[in-house]
């Protein structure tokens, strides 16, 4: 569904040549749904904007839905629904109508539109809302709004550029269940992005981590959790020398810190039994244990070095900034 190769964007700004995307080569499968996280400005939104045909790359190929993004845009945009960080919908009008004519910019007949409306509006519980104008919406309401109007040609790629950004927790969540209910009942393709790293963590089957441009790691949650972080076991005991005694014993190089140990191993609930009965085997008594789970902030920290809200102001895009006066394409 997706296949770029070597794929850049590069800027011209005051400080000299900005990077957004330096060289970059993926491939999306039908009906996967991915997560591509990176700080503030790592590239993120510009590699969207590149793959939906809103800005051109500086060089490099990409192939959405088996069309080149610059020879044939056109097709590109028939295929693909795209909802971005702000709002598409019309403040001042009905949100029913909203989606009709977007049905109709698409070659939709009136009755054709009118009938998919209808079905998006039942599907995404915007059936008691969809009659007023959007500027009474709250902003759950107009997401999902926004979520319909991307579907509303049934797109075989969907892209979701940060679509739970301002909603509360219970309309996030009733954002995720919508996402997935539509993508389990179309196949559709997805590819979000998101700040929320237990967002990616419940939906993606497949995590796409950007750092400066350029990924720096590709896997599902669960494998780069374990491979980049692990499982941890946090043991206590009543004082240090009986810490520094089982340290002496275990194995997987435990850190010390005080009367506590820490192990950083792989399925650490089915080890976490073996390892209490090898130190009561050694009359070494164990106050308190732990067992943690690593999650996928631990291996953005762990890969990046930063948090995911942390900016990068050094290299931001114009779809990163939204300021594109300081910036010009090359």
């Amino acid at each position: 569904m997706i296949e770029t190769d070597e794929l850049t964007k590069h800027f011209k700004s005051k400080k000299g040549m900005v990077k957004a995307v330096d060289g970059i080569a993926l491939t999306v499968a039908p009906g996967e749904l991915v997560a591509l996280l990176g700080p503030n400005g790592a590239g993120k939104s510009t590699t969207l904007r590149m793959l939906t045909t809103l800005i051109p790359p500086t060089s490099g190929t990409a192939r959405v839905a088996g069309f080149d993004v610059v020879r044939h845009q056109r097709e590109v945009r028939q295929r693909i629904g795209y909802i971005g960080q702000g709002n598409g919908a019309g403040h001042s009008q009905r949100g029913r109508d909203e989606l009709i004519s977007q049905g109709r910019s698409y070659g939709m007949r009136v009755a054709q539109a009118r009938q998919r409306a209808g079905e998006l509006i039942d599907s995404l519980g915007l059936a008691e809302v969809a009659d007023r104008t959007v500027s009474t919406l709250s902003g759950g309401q107009r997401r999902r709004l926004d979520i319909a109007m991307g579907l509303i040609h049934t797109p075989e790629l969907l892209f979701l550029d940060e679509p739970s950004t301002g909603l509360d927790p219970q309309n996030r969540a009733n954002l995720q269940e919508h996402i997935l209910d539509l993508r389990k009942q179309r196949d559709t393709t997805i590819v979000l992005t998101t700040h929320y790293l237990d967002e990616a963590d419940s939906m993606a089957e497949r995590v796409i981590v950007i750092d400066h441009g350029r990924i720096i790691a590709d896997d599902t949650p669960e494998r780069l959790k374990a491979i980049h972080v692990g499982d941890q076991i946090i043991l206590g005991f009543d004082d240090e020398p009986t810490a520094a005694r089982a340290a002496s014993l275990l194995p997987h190089h435990p850190s010390r810190h005080g009367a506590q140990l820490r192990l950083a191993v792989t399925g650490a609930a089915r080890m976490a039994p073996g390892l209490l009965d090898d130190l009561r085997a050694h009359d070494i008594p164990v106050a308190s244990i732990e067992v943690t789970r690593p999650t996928l902030d631990d291996v953005f920290l762990k890969l990046t070095g930063r948090s995911l809200r942390d900016g990068v102001t050094a290299e931001l895009s114009p779809a990163e900034n939204g300021d594109e006066r300081e910036l010009v394409e090359v």
